[in-house]
This record gives C-alpha cells, structure tokens and sequence, in this order.
C-alpha cells in the first residue's frame, strides 16, 4: 500500500512555516504498515492543486492532503478534489452548526465566508475536528483513498489520530490484521551508539519491526507487529522487548511513548521524594521542563536561576574565592556545579539538588569553549555526583542537551 502526501499552501513554498505535518502523517503511516513514497507541496492555486492530485492518483493508493480547509478564497483543497473526482460539494449540517454555535457564543457576527469550513465532498465520510472549525473528509473512489485534514497541527493531529486513522483501518486496510505497536524510550545514549548494540535485531528483523528515530537529548524506539488479537501481539511484542532491555538497561526508562520527565515525576511522587535546582546557562530550563508534567508540585520545590557570579554568592551562597581570583575554578567548574546543587538542596530541604553551570554559546566564556557543562546531583546523606558535558551544537541545542543530560542521571540515581 502506497501513499502520497499532498500539503497546500504557499506559505509552506515561501518558508515562512514548517512542514511539520509531513513528519508526523509519514511516521503515523508507516506505522499502519502504509509506505509514503512521495511527498508534495503545492501553493494556494486550482490548476497546480489539481494537477498534483492527478500526478498522486498515477502512483499512489492512499492521498493524504493537509491543508487548504480555511474559510478564505484560496482555500481550495476541497474544491480541486471534487474537481478531479467529478462530485459535488454540499454543506454539512453539524459542522455549520458547530460554526454557527461558536460565532454566537462569543458574540460576533459570522461572515458568509465561514460556510465554506462546512463543506463536504458528495460521498465522502466527515472527519470531526475537535479543536477547530474546518471540517475533514475521507472519500474512495476507484481504488484510491483520499484523507482531506486541516492545516495547523493542533487541528491535523487530533482528526488523524481520532478520526482519519480508524477510517483508514476500516475502510483501506480491510484484507490486514490489526497493527499493534509498542514505543520504547531511551535516554544517556545516542542515536548510533543504540543501533550498534541493536545491530544484529535490526538487520534481521521480520516481525516484530524494529524503527528507531531520535529526537533532541533521546532516542525511540517503535515495535510493530500484525496479530489476529492484542494479546497476540503483546506476546511477540514483549519477547522483543526484553532482548533489547537486556542490552540497554541503563538506558531504557520507559515502553510507553512519554518523555523522561514523565517518567522521572512519576517515579519521584510514587517514592515521595522531592527535588530543587540551581540553573545558569539553561536559565530555569531544568525546572520548566519538570513543571511541564502534570503532578510536578508534588516532586519539585523550587529553586534559582543564578545566571552571574553576583547571584550565584547572595542566593546560593557560593564561595567567592571560587568563582573570581587568580586560582579560582570559576563559574563553569566542577566545584561550582557541586556548590550549587547542594546549596540548592539545603536551602529548600529537598532529597535531590540538581545544578547547571556551563557555557551555552555561542562564544566561549571565562576562556573556557562553547558546549563545556557542568552538571551536580546532590542526594540527601549521600556524596555529591558531578559530571562534566562537552556539547555540540547551536545555543539552543546545547541548553536542551544539559537538560535530558541531568534528568537522564537522575533517572539514574531512582532506580538504586
């Protein structure tokens, strides 16, 4: 089974946004055991937009359009594909009420244009969208598949995931078992390094499939297997599991698709424990990136975002003789890192003291080069861990990396 993705919008050819649907619709397909051959993008005009859908009917089953769904005059993703399919459009009853409904709770007049946001394809089934007003479409005809979903992403991804993707079980994949899959989550190692421990399983894969892809500061893994039954698959899907967590135990910290500071909170309220943290170069990045998960107020109490030396002595209480002077070790120093992550403890009572010091870039600082970090763990009644990163990367890259390093050694730390 082939697919094409199709993406309208001439701000996507200008670069003035991402096309991050693209990334998200391939990974969500291949998943559904469904290979995306081809990838376009098209501007806001009729006849390139349907020359584009004639070009992806020659070489591909399923079409998948993002896109081009608005209220506006160049919207026209709808109308080239009933166009090229020779249907008519109609407006949806519900969705217009849905339109209808929203303009009069917030009390302003709707203008005749967001009909359009109602339309549907004659024949095709109506895809809800749950956190916008443009409303999708899935329609067959002659043996391809066509999947009409909004532009923007908080639209796009919710319908696909909710909507698109079970009519897509339903109605394209009716001849295949069930594809059941298993995300497993891994931090403290990269990309590379984890294939080459995984090399042999990889190669020789047959099913489950083994897909590995990285993001910034972690690595995932997909497992993906057909079964007639779940349970099925959860028995070939753990047996693969387990030869892998054999491999990569210091590095494996979760087999659901969630981040390590989900699984880190979660580990830390689950024990009662608590934590603080001292920042310079990740500027209080530490602690956003906790507080982000749901139940963080139990887990952290607070901290500091001792950015200059000034800050690093009145609030955190860091020696002085070890900052500034001939001999000092200075701000971006191992004993600056261990100062300050167990300062940080004292000072909020907490279990963990965490610490960041280092220089984000792009310049060096104290003569000392870009991507150099120092990180601390400080635990309540035990020696202070310190571990020094050497970086790579823009600014941004670097802060990000010091983040998952540190939380990837907490991680660490909770399971003895």
């Amino acid at each position: 089974m082939k697919a094409e993705i199709i993406a309208v919008g001439t701000e996507l050819l200008l670069g003035q946004i991402v096309n991050t649907n693209a990334q998200y619709l391939s990974q969500e397909l291949a998943f559904l055991g469904i290979d995306v051959y081809f990838q376009t993008v098209v501007g806001d005009n009729l006849g390139r937009l349907k020359q584009a859908i004639t070009i992806a009917q020659n070489r591909a089953d399923v079409i998948v359009f993002s896109g081009g769904l608005g209220p506006t005059q160049d919207d026209l993703t709808k109308d080239a594909i009933a166009e090229v399919l020779g249907r008519k459009m109609y407006i949806d009853e519900d969705a217009m009420a849905k339109i209808e409904a929203l303009f009069k709770g917030r009390g302003t007049v709707m203008t005749e244009n967001n009909r359009r946001q109602a339309l549907i394809i004659e024949g095709s089934d109506p895809l809800p969208n749950e956190t916008g007003l443009a409303l999708g479409n899935a329609i067959s005809q002659d043996g391809k598949y066509y999947i009409i979903l909004p532009g923007p992403p908080k639209e796009l991804i919710p319908m696909f995931d909710h909507q698109a993707k079970p009519w897509i079980v339903k109605h394209v994949l009716t001849s295949e078992m069930p594809l059941f899959s298993k995300m497993l989550k891994f931090a403290g190692i990269g990309e590379s390094l984890l294939e080459e421990k995984l090399i042999d399983l990889i190669q020789n894969q047959t099913d489950p499939t083994i897909a590995p892809y990285a993001k910034e500061g972690e690595v995932t893994i997909r497992l993906s297997t057909k079964a007639p039954t779940k349970a099925e698959a959860n028995v070939k899907l753990n047996e693969m599991e387990a030869k892998i967590k054999a491999r990569l135990p210091q590095h494996l910290y979760a087999n659901i698709d969630v981040p390590i500071e989900h699984t880190i909170v979660h580990l830390m309220a689950d024990q009662g424990l608590t934590l603080s943290a001292a920042e310079s170069c990740t500027g209080g990045m530490v602690m956003e990136t906790i507080t982000s998960i749901a139940g963080s107020s139990s887990v952290l109490k607070g901290g500091f975002v001792t950015y200059t030396n000034e800050m690093k002595e009145q609030l955190l209480g860091v020696p002085h003789h070890l900052l500034e002077g001939t001999d000092a070790p200075g701000a971006v120093s191992a004993e600056t890192a261990q100062e300050m992550a167990e300062r940080v403890r004292t000072i909020t009572n907490s279990d963990f003291g965490l610490s960041v010091t280092g220089v984000a870039g792009p310049g060096e600082s104290e003569g000392k080069p870009a991507g150099l970090v120092y990180i601390g763990i400080a635990e309540k009644g035990k020696e202070t861990e310190v571990h020094q990163l050497k970086l790579h990367g823009n600014r941004e890259s670097v802060r990000n990396r010091a983040v998952k390093a540190i939380l990837y050694r907490l991680w660490l730390k909770l399971q003895s």
